[in-house]
């Protein structure tokens, strides 16, 4: 554009000079004027074509000549000096410009380096500078545009966007609360408070059915820290006879469908974390869940990411490695992240009541698995419920809660993934140790290091062999808690072991539920 202008001034004084040194052989040139009595001019024939002045007698009037060629010259000279302001007014108007989009070339240059340098604190806001006035002079097809100015502006534009995307390129992962009627919600919000990194990337929405009063006080005490909601529908559902009894498990199920659907439908988040009102988290829990959401989101035979590890016990359980994490083909639930693409799938057939045992059915499984942890990053306190206790009693309440921060966005968990882990998975559990559970249990016939391997090639095999190890002998659709390609892994006096079927495996047999 500045070479553009440079040219025109160029031309400009070239004119100026070529037509002045015209203008000077023109009349150098000129033809003598005629001679008395002959009716000669410049031009052939052209008697009046000078009009030269005559005085008396005939005579040329030499002086009126003269003072009209000196005329002819000043107004020429006039046209050349309106030329040359014209030139002088473009050129101040274009340094101007060239000045402008010198300053704000270097602002954009600046917002630049910093979004490369600083990516992690976002720069502060590129004001704009106002674009000049376009300057309009008498030749009408060199009027000054603002598209220069307008250009650099969107530059600057384009890196505050960038500087923002850089700065905070996180997803928001919200907690779900599902709470009804249970005061002791407060343990649940206050550890999710103190322990959440960010109020924005991690908004707590507490979703409350039953109506009860004193619940929904204790939810509205924590004012904007969470977002409380109230399920509107508290009628009751008519159910057949005989389950009459379960009508609690109805209300959790149509609570449940309601929620979700306003976190995803409503509030429009893209994945979500569920608790319930009766579960404590890890110091870890919020580091869990954004460590692990790419890669349930990159691995799509992944459906769920759990907290839970249902055969947590610490006699279970390694405390020295709180950073192990393991597939599962059993959903866990008690805190787990759900993608706004799995909840879409779903959503249209979800039962009308005992939601969990419904997820772990193969029709809505479909071969996916979830992530579970070693050491559970949840722990359930609330006895009162729709069980009435009793598997808190057996089980729930000897779960062990990690208490070690884990920073496991700084690892690599693509092991995770299911070609990686399927390969060393399987060299793992059948290149160790195959032991009988007497061994075990005697621990004077073992030969070899840990791990060991027990295997069992029946249903009720794997259910004695659970019971005599103390992990929880129960199946869903075929899939035992924990299992990962019917593997089940755990210590058992200190010690790894895998209680396995024979190697081979190829699927589960529904028919041991």
């Amino acid at each position: 554009m500045v070479r553009k202008k440079g040219s025109l001034i160029l031309c400009g004084a070239f004119l100026f000079v070529a037509w002045n040194a015209l203008l000077l052989l023109y009349l150098w040139g000129r033809p003598p004027i005629g001679r008395l009595g002959e009716g000669v001019g410049a031009e052939p024939g052209g008697k009046d074509e000078w009009a030269l002045g005559r005085g008396k007698g005939g005579r040329v009037n030499l002086a009126a000549e003269v003072i009209r060629l000196a005329e002819e010259v000043e107004i020429q000279l006039e046209t050349q000096k309106e030329l040359l302001k014209q030139i002088e007014s473009h050129r101040a108007s274009w340094a101007r410009q060239n000045d402008v989009g010198k300053r704000e070339s270097e602002d954009a240059k600046e917002v630049k380096q910093e979004v490369v340098h600083q990516p992690s604190t976002p720069p502060l806001p590129v004001k704009e500078k106002p674009p000049p006035e376009p300057v309009h002079t008498v030749s009408s097809h060199i009027t000054v545009h603002k598209h220069q100015v307008i250009s650099i502006k969107e530059d600057v534009a384009q890196s505050n966007e960038l500087s923002t995307s850089v700065a905070n390129p996180e997803v928001v992962i919200p907690v779900l609360v599902i709470a009804c009627d249970r005061v002791t919600v407060k343990r649940s919000l206050d550890r999710l408070i103190q322990y959440r990194p960010s109020p924005a990337l991690y908004p707590i929405i507490v979703s409350q059915d039953c109506g009860h009063a004193d619940t929904a006080r204790v939810i509205g005490s924590y004012g904007d820290q969470v977002t409380h909601i109230k399920q509107p529908d508290l009628s009751d559902i008519r159910v057949r006879p005989e389950h009459r009894k379960f009508q609690g498990y109805y209300k959790i199920a149509r609570h449940y469908h309601w929620a979700l659907n306003q976190v995803f439908n409503t509030f429009s988040h893209s994945t979500v974390v569920i608790v319930e009102d009766d579960l404590e988290v890890a110091p870890d829990f919020f580091e869990y869940f954004r460590a692990l959401y790419p890669i349930l989101r990159a691995d799509p035979t992944l459906w769920c990411v759990s907290a839970w590890n249902d055969n947590g016990r610490d006699a279970l359980v390694d405390p020295s490695r709180a950073e192990l994490l393991y597939r599962t083909d059993f959903f866990p639930g008690l805190g787990w992240m759900l993608l706004k693409e799995m909840w879409n799938e779903l959503e249209p057939k979800w039962p009308s009541a005992f939601w969990d045992d419904w997820m772990r059915q193969p029709e809505q499984r479909k071969d996916r698995s979830c992530i579970r942890p070693e050491i559970s990053r949840t722990m359930t306190f609330g006895r009162k419920g729709v069980s009435l206790g009793q598997f808190f009693d057996q089980y729930l309440r000897y779960i062990k809660l990690n208490t070690e921060f884990v920073p496991f966005t700084k690892q690599d968990l693509s092991y995770l993934l299911k070609e990686k882990y399927d390969e060393n998975f399987i060299k793992e559990i059948y290149g160790t140790h195959l032991v009988r559970i007497e061994d075990l249990q005697q621990g004077g016939g073992l030969k070899g290091p840990a791990p060991y391997r027990v295997q069992y090639s029946t249903r009720d095999s794997f259910k004695v062999f659970a019971r005599n190890l103390g992990v929880m002998d129960d199946l869903k659709s075929g899939v035992p808690r924990t299992g990962y390609r019917g593997v089940v892994n755990f210590l058992y006096r200190g010690q790894r072991v895998f209680l396995a079927p024979p190697e081979g495996w190829t699927k589960y047999d529904v028919s041991w539920s």
